[in-house]
């Protein structure tokens, strides 16, 4: 008589591979009972509150706000024009380098320290002297353009 052709590891796998099939049959009978085909529409309806929130029950229509089309702004609100006078501020040179051409202005609201060029002096200035000064943006920052000595 002939040996068998199944061996203990043939057998284990076999066990496996039906304990495995098992196991899938019952998550697809599990998926089955709990799905939520053939739920009415309105269960399947999810609301928004006036706090933005997500919830299963239908808003208050007494509650409802009217909006108007014309109240909505889609883009950046235009500016209201600035006057010239409040752009000039005024500040003291606390260095300045004649050689190299530019120094700094501490203003006098902001207490910064502004970066000024001898290109946007309109008079020559020194260490310690009281400027009006305008503001522009600079690469590294805000920049004093059309300096011009108090006296």
């Amino acid at each position: 008589m002939a040996k068998s052709q199944e061996t203990f590891n043939k057998k284990e796998k076999e066990k496996k591979r039906l304990k495995k099939k098992q196991e899938k049959e019952l998550k697809r009978e599990e998926r089955k009972e709990h799905s939520n085909k053939g739920k009415s529409l309105e269960e399947m309806f999810a609301y928004i509150d006036e706090n933005g929130n997500l919830t299963t029950t239908a808003p208050d229509p007494a509650k409802k706000k009217v909006i108007k089309q014309e109240d909505i702004e889609i883009s950046v609100p235009k500016m209201a024009e600035v006057d010239a006078a409040d752009l000039i501020r005024k500040g003291t040179v606390t260095f300045f380098n004649d050689s190299k051409g530019y120094g700094f202005i501490k203003d006098h609201e902001t207490q910064d320290s502004i970066f000024v060029h001898a290109n946007s002096l309109e008079e020559a200035i020194k260490e310690n002297d009281k400027v009006t000064f305008e503001t522009e943006k600079g690469l590294k920052g805000p920049n004093a353009v059309r300096v011009k000595l108090i006296k």
